[in-house]
C-alpha cells in the first residue's frame, strides 16, 4: 500500500456552477483524485455578526496530506467567498486500491 496519508477535505459552494468549476480545477491540476459534489445543503452560521442563511453545495474532496497546501491555496483563491469553508481529515482506514488510487491520481508524473 502507498504511504500517502489520504485527506478528506471539505468545502461549501454557493451554487452548483461554482461548485463544479471548483471540483474541475482541482481535478485537472491532479491536486485531487475525486470530487464529490452534494446538492440541497441548508447552512445557517454567524457571519459578521448577524445571522445568516444559504443554500449551499458541499464538495468533498479526496487528497494527500502531500497536496493539501497547494489544494488550499487554489481553492481560496478560485473560491467565491470570502472566507470560503474549507476543512480536511485524515483517512485512516479505507479499502486499500481505493486509498491507492486516491495517491496514484495526485501524482504529478503520472498522466490521465
Amino acid at each position: 500500500m502507498s504511504d500517502a496519508q489520504v485527506l478528506m477535505v471539505m468545502s461549501n459552494a454557493p451554487d452548483k456552477a461554482s461548485a463544479h468549476a471548483l471540483a474541475r480545477a482541482l481535478i485537472e491540476t491532479k491536486l485531487a483524485a475525486c470530487v464529490n459534489i452534494l446538492p440541497g445543503v441548508q447552512s445557517i452560521y454567524r457571519w459578521q455578526g448577524q445571522i445568516e442563511q444559504a443554500d449551499e453545495v458541499t464538495l468533498l474532496i479526496k487528497t494527500t496530506r502531500q497536496h493539501y497546501a497547494q489544494l488550499q491555496q487554489t481553492l481560496v483563491s478560485a473560491h467565491p467567498y470570502d472566507v470560503p469553508e474549507l476543512i480536511a481529515w485524515p483517512i485512516n482506514e479505507g479499502y486499500a486500491p481505493y486509498l491507492q488510487w486516491v495517491a496514484a491520481e495526485t501524482t504529478s508524473d503520472k498522466h490521465a
